[in-house]
């Protein structure tokens, strides 16, 4: 068995086309590149069981040769997974193969009887092997198709793979490349592209994954895995935001919203002036992605039912649901262009790189390493008492609370939940029960405050409509709209706050169990 240490970068086809021909690539070749055709078949139950298990197994034809290849999510590894290789005979997967690897637990006769070739992938690879120092990277070049069915995609990326060595010398070449030819983060696997394929998920919104930490991770491996994973999430929806697609817009806001908090949350470990940059990048995105959420939310949330419960004012309701519609297209349009500049391009790969080998993970200040090298159980247990403590202690007088100091309680306890996901595989079984309260009450009072919020920002936006420019005959009507949205919305608040003063009365009372 071996973890994979690999970066995924996509790349036209045009450009693709003289990458391999690069002189300083070429220089840094410990032998000749080499060319080869490979067919690999996927396999899977009907219901996808190995795929939600986050497990793959393919047969690859290479030459005459036949691998079998098992692989999974190598618990805190940076950018890697964990491989398991074996040459077989035929074409058909051979479980008793599977002893030692991931796929071992699920490895019945029943599976076996169920697995069926779910898609296949034709590549043509360019390989070429690299040194540079004491590292050997090995770059491919992959030019092909995803099938299933009567759907295909096209495949066309640049694999980097540190074989031996440093991680900062598969960063180094990645960034070379990026001077090099146009290149963007690749953030989902062949595999996973074929299984969207095979569901007919191609550019749907995406959510995030589960993320498997092992307790013998360092405090530095934890939050480079943890990085990757929310960066992996909110660029996978990079399609569903091109498409206009509401939910992805949504899930992109929520990985955005994940890695900022894994910053914060690890801010004593990824410190640094590149991690500023970084996080200036990051907040860039959020605010282009930010009006077509608070309108749509707006629309769906606050409109729709005013119209249901006031069906006498149907006509001044559809005037200001209009506007709101053009102002929510108008934010769609924005989050779209944000999506395909060269700036997110560049935002996106630049985050990888610095997750990999930012200077937060160089650091040789014995503090810096310290933190870095700490057991990421012992982290985990003191980050979640210490954000735990602070939040029952403002959630205990929230009804003394002005909306902005609510709005920072709401910020926190968001923080705290992403907080307690990130680190859920860490907890102790005996805590089980505990832990699940906790997350329940967690979720109802971030759920609460997040209610609030949003009648906050409707608030504001009905405001900015009310003060409009441009005046018409019709702005009367949708005036009395917005007096019906508000007056509803401030009778819903009132709930909402006696939801959010239990909820964290609650979270006191359970956060206590887990210290």
């Amino acid at each position: 068995m071996a973890t994979e240490i690999e970066l995924k970068l996509a790349v036209s086809p045009a450009a693709m086309r003289g990458a391999a021909q690069l002189p300083w690539l070429r220089k840094l070749a410990s032998s000749p590149a080499s060319r080869e055709r490979l067919v690999s078949v996927y396999f899977d139950t009907s219901n996808f069981k190995l795929r939600h298990h986050g497990v793959s197994l393919r047969i690859r034809r290479a030459g005459r040769r036949k691998l079998q290849t098992i692989k999974a999510a190598a618990n805190g590894s940076v950018a890697g997974r964990q491989e398991w290789e074996r040459e077989v005979a035929v074409e058909r997967p051979d479980l008793a193969l599977a002893k030692g690897t991931a796929l071992a637990p699920l490895a019945t006769r029943k599976l076996e009887r169920s697995l069926r070739a779910v898609f296949e992938t034709k590549v043509e690879r360019i390989t070429m092997p690299l040194r540079i120092g004491d590292s050997e990277v090995e770059v491919a070049f992959d030019r092909g198709r995803i099938r299933t069915g009567a759907r295909s995609e096209q495949i066309s990326e640049i694999e980097l793979e540190l074989k031996q060595g440093e991680r900062a010398d598969i960063a180094r070449v990645a960034e070379r490349l990026a001077k090099s030819i146009p290149v963007a983060y690749g953030a989902r696997p062949k595999a996973e592209r074929g299984y969207a394929l095979s569901a007919g998920e191609q550019g749907k919104p995406v959510e995030a994954y589960e993320i498997a930490l092992a307790r013998t991770a360092s405090t530095g491996e934890a939050f480079a895995a943890i990085g990757l994973s929310c960066l992996n999430h909110f660029s996978a929806n990079e399609a569903a935001v091109r498409r206009g697609e509401p939910e992805g817009i949504h899930q992109m806001r929520v990985g955005l919203r994940r890695l900022r908090a894994a910053i914060s949350v690890f801010k004593e470990v990824a410190s640094g002036t590149d991690t500023d940059r970084i996080k200036t990048e990051l907040k860039w995105l959020a605010a282009q992605l930010a009006p077509a959420r608070d309108f749509d939310v707006f629309v769906q949330e606050g409109v729709a039912p005013l119209r249901r419960e006031n069906p006498g004012q149907r006509r001044e309701i559809a005037l200001l649901e209009a506007d709101l519609a053009r102002k929510r297209d108008a934010g769609f349009l924005q989050a779209k262009t944000a999506v395909a500049s060269e700036r997110y391009r560049k935002t996106v790969l630049r985050t990888a790189l610095w997750l990999i080998n930012g200077e937060w993970s160089k650091n040789a200040d014995p503090l810096a390493v310290s933190r870095r090298d700490r057991p990421i159980g012992d982290f985990a247990q003191e980050a979640l008492r210490r954000r735990t403590k602070k939040v029952a202690r403002k959630a205990r007088k929230l009804d003394k609370l002005g909306p902005q100091e609510r709005h920072k309680l709401r910020i926190a306890v968001k923080k705290l939940r992403y907080a307690a996901d990130f680190f859920v595989g860490l907890a102790h079984s005996r805590r089980t029960k505990a832990r699940k309260r906790f997350s329940k009450e967690l979720k109802s009072l971030q759920d609460a405050l997040g209610k609030l919020n949003d009648i906050a920002v409707h608030e504001k936006l009905a405001r900015q409509l009310a003060r409009s420019r441009k005046r018409s005959t019709k702005l009367p009507q949708k005036a009395f709209a917005i007096g019906l949205l508000t007056g509803r919305e401030k009778r819903e608040a009132r709930a909402c706050m006696t939801a959010a003063i239990k909820a964290g009365a609650s979270l006191s009372r359970v956060g206590a169990l887990l210290r």
